[in-house]
């Protein structure tokens, strides 16, 4: 288990500045024409698979380096060169987490490289668990999965909304109801390989920001699957299950997780380090104008009301990431978050995200509200993470319940 650092190693730092590299040389000049778009990069996406960035292999060696500090560099790097095009980039790996969460070594060896594709011929993977009347209320989710035992197959009826890349994706992951009296203790996940009849797109939502991402509805209408495509397998399954009703039945005993969450509790830290990408690229646009803008004379960095704006983003920023660090480095080491820290990390870095990038916007006044200069995408882009994977108003209600103990809501 390697020690807690906040330094790079130099390895780290020569992968660290291959994606800055790549972010900067292929993804900023692509980033407004994408936004503007709003369409899945896919030439963009070919060329990060064509460099290494965008393969089962690089996402790899970031998840198991040892210090846990490979995804969440990575992942600031991408979303510091633009989070529409790094969320096209990076989306997979939620489902990609959603099977080595979750699936047995056949199921991650079997479905994750189709979920990539080759640089040839790119793929991507969606993973699908929020329904129009289930979003951070999954115990509202309608999604039914029915086994049906003469054929070993599972069948599926639902529909999933705000799915990136729901619809175009290779391989979709699908979280659904398996047993309604259990409430979220009776979800489970599953694999919907490719042309699989029943799966269809539906609205594709134009949004806000990230509009490089493709984010979209996912009808599923009697889909049928084979029992192997259940993550973890039915047997796994049915002992969760009789554990979930025993307890119910008793009251208390082992806590038994449901697959999102799963998925969901991996991922955090990660998100905030995309949150963390995207501030740092505003603060810098942002000391760069104030440096080279000129009013009464003198450039506007000095003015205190503009240079202490800029101390509290760099201040707010630093601590953001050492937040992400903390939380990255006690999940590879498997230290518990009993204070919630993947929660802490998530929730602090996508509001520190929103608050720079509107300072960002502040301070380069109405240049800033146009999109000639990339502030104005960045802030717009940076509302989605308070939202996704789980809205703050969510991460301080795991927090508090953690800290606390107590059933609150």
């Amino acid at each position: 288990m390697a020690e807690f650092t906040m330094e790079l190693n130099d390895d780290q730092k020569q992968v660290r500045d291959w994606i800055h590299g790549f972010a900067a040389d292929v993804m900023r000049p692509a980033a407004a024409e994408w936004d503007e778009r709003e369409e899945t990069p896919w030439p963009v996406i070919q060329e990060a698979a064509k460099v290494g960035i965008y393969s089962l292999d690089f996402y790899a060696q970031q998840f198991f380096d040892p210090t846990g500090l490979g995804i969440p560099m990575a992942m600031e790097e991408l979303f510091w060169g633009d989070a529409g095009i790094a969320l096209s980039i990076v989306g997979t790996g939620l489902a990609a987490i959603g099977v080595v969460a979750n699936g047995t070594e056949e199921q991650i060896g079997t479905w994750i490289p189709q979920m990539y594709g080759t640089p040839d011929d790119v793929m991507v993977a969606a993973f699908c668990s929020s329904e129009p009347d289930a979003g951070s209320d999954v115990g509202s989710m309608r999604t039914r999965a029915v086994y049906d035992q003469a054929k070993d197959e599972w069948v599926l009826n639902g529909t999933k909304t705000w799915a990136t890349n729901g619809g175009i994706a290779n391989v979709h992951i699908v979280v659904a109801v398996v047993d309604p009296a259990l409430g979220t203790k009776g979800h489970a996940s599953f694999i919907i390989p490719p042309n699989t009849p029943g799966l269809s797109q539906g609205q594709k939502f134009k949004k806000h920001g990230i509009r490089a991402s493709h984010t979209a509805e996912v009808v599923l209408d009697g889909v049928r699957i084979p029992g192997s495509c259940l993550l973890g397998g039915k047997e796994k399954l049915d002992e969760r299950l009789a554990r979930a009703h025993e307890r119910a039945r008793s009251g208390g005993g082992e806590r038994v997780k449901n697959a999102a969450m799963a998925t969901f509790e991996a991922s955090r830290p990660a998100v905030g380090a995309m949150a963390v990408g995207t501030a740092r690229a505003a603060y810098e646009v942002a000391l760069d104008y104030a440096k080279t803008r000129t009013q009464f004379g003198r450039p506007i960095i000095d003015n205190q009301g503009v240079a202490f704006q800029l101390a509290d983003m760099r201040t707010q920023i630093d601590a953001a990431r050492l937040l992400v660090w903390r939380a990255s480095w006690m999940a590879v080491a498997g230290r518990p978050f009993e204070s919630a820290e993947g929660s802490m990390s998530k929730l602090f870095a996508s509001e520190v995200a929103k608050k720079v990038t509107a300072q960002a916007v502040q301070i380069l006044g109405g240049n800033g509200f146009t999109r000639e200069y990339p502030v104005e995408r960045m802030h717009r882009d940076s509302a989605i993470y308070t939202i996704f994977e789980g809205t703050s108003e969510i991460q301080r209600l795991v927090i508090a319940r953690t800290i606390s103990g107590m059933p609150i809501r």
